[in-house]
């Protein structure tokens, strides 16, 4: 595991940067739970020690969200797992990056089927989802609401 850049400053860091933390998972069967760790730490630490605002919702979802793209990461892809946390105002992007370079579809929805819902979750409860294809592997980034404002979750009516 290695964190390339902890958290700084009232959801910045000193230098006017968002709050980013990134750690290498390396597969040693304790990835996910780690992940999950790292992220309530990260969140944690932003609210102690810059301010982040994080609701109890934002923090559980948070960590459904981490618990979802790395427990796939594991499952799918073979070789390393790469975490990225950054705060942007409100909301937290989660990114994974993994080396399987197919990206994730969503199924049908079918309530008899057991498992393989976690994308459906995802982009339930996430402003935003997104997968890309990169040289090697793939990246999911999804933006999670870090407080509890009922209108960050539902869709934006269309205009």
């Amino acid at each position: 595991m290695s964190e390339a850049q902890p958290p700084g400053g009232d959801a910045k860091d000193p230098a006017g940067n968002p709050l980013q933390t990134t750690v290498a998972l390396e597969g040693d069967g304790t990835d996910i739970a780690l992940a999950r760790h790292l992220a309530v730490e990260f969140l944690t630490r932003g609210q102690a020690e810059h301010g982040l605002k994080v609701s109890q919702r934002g923090m559980d979802l948070t960590q459904l969200v981490v618990s979802e793209l790395v427990t796939n990461a594991r499952k799918y892809a073979p070789g390393p797992v790469v975490m990225d946390l950054r705060t942007d105002g409100d909301v937290i992007e989660v990114t994974v990056w993994d080396t399987d370079p197919i990206l994730p579809a969503a199924r049908a929805a079918d309530a008899g089927r057991v498992g393989q819902h976690g994308l459906e979750i995802i982009t339930a409860i996430t402003r935003r989802f997104e997968a890309r294809q990169e040289p090697v592997g793939k990246r999911i980034t999804a933006h999670v609401s870090l407080t509890d404002d009922a209108t960050d979750t539902l869709p934006h009516p269309r205009r």
